[in-house]
C-alpha cells in the first residue's frame, strides 16, 4: 500500500493500493517497446527533451516543495533548494549528453577503433523518501539521454511526488512508453529484475535494501548501481573561526532532519579544539535547531518523515545511552507527529552499536582525536565508505588528509552536498557505482568496440 501521511501531524491523507501482478507486467512490456522507438530517436533530440523538463521543474518549483513537505516533511525552503538541483541535473545532461555520448576514436594495433556508446534497454529504478525528486533526476536525466527507458519504483511514502515527476517528464516531451512510474511493492522487485526485458537496476535505499537487490540482480546477471547509506567522517583540524566553524557542521548534520546519506554523521575534532568545539557545537544545536512546522518557511527544523523512522532513530540514542554515550542536548521523541529532538552524543566508543551503525537522522556523535593520525583511523573504522570532509587552514594538509580516507568522495572546507558535474557514489556497504557528472551517464552503457 502507498500511502500519504503528513509526518508534522501523524494524520493520514491518502491510500493508494499496490500495482497489480497484470499491471506491472504491462508496465515493463511497455518500456521494453518504447525503448525500442526511443533509443532511435537522434541524441540532440533527446537532450532538447531532458531540458524542457529542467524547464518545467523550475517552473513548478514551489508546487514540488509543497508536495514533499506533506509527504515526508521536508522544510519548505530545503525542498525548493532539492528542486534547484533537479534542475541543474537535467540541464547539466541536456546540454552535455551530445557530446558525452560521442564516438571515442582509439588507434589500435595494425589500424583504427572506436568506441561507440549506446544504451542497454529498459531500466528499473528503485527510489527513496528522503530527497524525493534529486535521486529520481540522478538517474533519470543521463539514462533518458543515452536512449534507456525507465521504469520507476518510487518510496511507498511519495506517491505524489512520483505522479508529478512522470507528469513534468511526459509534458517535456518523454514518450509515456519511455518512462512508466509503478507503484509496486517491495515484494515485487526480485520478479522485475528476474524479467528478461529488464536490463538493469539503480537502487538509493538501506543497505539492507541494497543487499537485497543486489542479490537478485547478480542472480539474474542484471547491471547494478547502490547509493546506499553513510556514516561519513567529518575532521576539524584546525580553524581560525570555531563559530564559523560549528555553525557549518552543525547545519551539515541537520540538514533535512539529518536524512541525508552523505551527512556528516561522525565528528572528528583534534584534542585542542575538542572542548570548545562540542561546547559551541551543542550550544547551537540546542538553541537554534528548535522544531516547527516544516510548511513554514522561518522554521528551521522539522519533523523526520515518518513517525516509524523517528521511533528507530530514538531507540538508537537510548541504546547508545544505555551503553555509556553521553547525551549532549536533544534525544526524546517530540508529538504529535515525526519529531525528534536535535541530538549530540559523545563518548561513543567501538563497544557500542552507534559507532558501527548509521544513524537515520538529527543526531551528531563527536570523536575526540589526539593528533591527525588518530582521526584518520577514526574516519577509517567504518563499515561505511559514501563521503567525508577535512576542515583546516592548510590546504596542504587538508589534502594530505583526504588522500588517506576510505571513501568515495572527500569535501575540504565543507561538508557533503552534490553537484550535477561532480561523481557521486561510496565504496565499501555504501555502494557500487557512480550517478552525476560524465561517470553517471556510462553505469547503463554499452561502450561498443568498432574495429574499422
Amino acid at each position: 500500500m502507498y500511502s500519504v501521511t503528513n509526518p508534522a501531524t501523524g494524520e493520514l491523507i491518502e491510500e493508494i493500493p499496490n500495482s497489480t501482478e497484470e499491471e506491472v507486467s504491462a508496465a515493463i512490456e511497455k518500456v521494453h517497446r518504447g525503448y525500442t522507438s526511443w533509443r532511435r530517436r537522434p541524441v540532440g533530440e533527446r537532450a532538447k527533451i531532458v531540458l524542457r523538463a529542467a524547464e518545467l521543474f523550475a517552473e513548478r518549483a514551489d508546487d514540488l516543495a509543497a508536495i514533499m513537505t506533506l509527504e515526508m516533511g521536508k522544510r519548505i525552503n530545503e525542498g525548493r533548494g532539492e528542486i534547484g538541483i533537479v534542475v541543474d541535473i537535467f540541464t547539466y545532461y541536456g546540454n552535455n549528453g551530445p557530446a558525452l555520448l560521442a564516438d571515442e576514436p582509439l588507434k589500435v594495433k595494425g589500424g583504427d577503433a572506436v568506441i561507440r556508446k549506446e544504451p542497454i534497454g529498459a531500466l528499473l529504478g528503485v527510489m527513496p523518501w528522503n530527497f524525493p525528486c534529486y535521486q529520481v533526476a540522478r538517474f533519470v536525466a543521463p539514462n533518458l539521454v543515452l536512449g534507456n527507458t525507465i521504469l520507476l519504483k518510487h518510496a511507498s511514502i511519495c506517491p505524489r511526488s512520483a505522479a508529478a515527476i512522470e507528469e513534468i517528464l511526459h509534458e517535456a516531451g518523454v514518450p509515456e512508453d519511455a518512462y512508466v512510474n509503478i507503484l509496486a511493492s517491495s515484494k515485487q522487485i526480485p520478479g522485475i529484475l528476474a524479467d528478461p526485458r529488464i536490463q538493469g537496476v539503480s537502487l538509493t535505499g538501506s543497505e539492507a535494501a541494497g543487499v537485497s537487490v543486489a542479490a537478485e540482480a547478480g542472480r539474474n546477471l542484471k547491471r547494478c548501481v547502490l547509493e546506499l547509506g553513510g556514516s561519513d567522517p567529518l575532521i576539524v583540524l584546525d580553524t581560525n573561526d570555531m563559530d564559523e566553524t560549528v555553525k557549518a557542521t552543525s547545519t551539515a548534520r541537520m540538514r533535512n532532519c539529518g536524512q541525508s546519506c552523505n551527512a556528516p554523521k561522525r565528528i572528528i575534532v583534534l584534542s585542542e579544539l575538542y572542548d570548545e568545539f562540542v561546547d559551541k557545537f551543542t550550544k547551537r544545536v540546542g538553541d537554534y535547531f528548535q522544531p516547527g512546522d516544516p510548511a513554514d518557511p522561518k522554521v528551521p527544523f522539522g519533523p523526520l518523515a515518518s513517525i516509524s523512522a523517528a521511533d528507530e532513530v530514538a531507540a538508537q540514542v537510548g541504546k547508545a545511552i544505555e551503553q555509556g554515550a553521553t547525551l549532549r542536548t536533544g534525544g526524546k521523541r517530540i508529538g504529535p507527529g515525526a519529531y525528534l529532538e536535535a541530538t549530540v552524543l559523545t563518548d561513543v566508543t567501538p563497544e557500542m552499536a552507534a559507532y558501527h551503525e548509521e544513524i537515520f537522522g538529527p543526531v551528531a556523535l563527536i570523536f575526540k582525536a589526539e593528533n591527525e593520525e588518530e582521526a584518520i583511523a577514526i574516519a577509517n573504522d567504518s563499515p561505511f565508505g559514501l563521503g567525508a570532509a577535512v576542515f583546516g587552514t592548510d590546504p596542504e594538509r587538508n589534502r594530505r588528509v583526504a588522500d588517506r580516507i576510505e571513501s568515495g568522495m572527500v569535501y575540504l572546507n565543507r561538508s557533503g552536498g552534490s553537484q550535477a558535474d561532480l561523481p557521486f557514489g561510496g565504496i565499501k556497504r555504501s555502494g557500487m557505482g557512480r550517478e552525476l557528472g560524465a561517470a553517471g551517464i556510462e553505469e547503463f552503457m554499452n561502450k561498443k568496440s568498432i574495429r574499422l
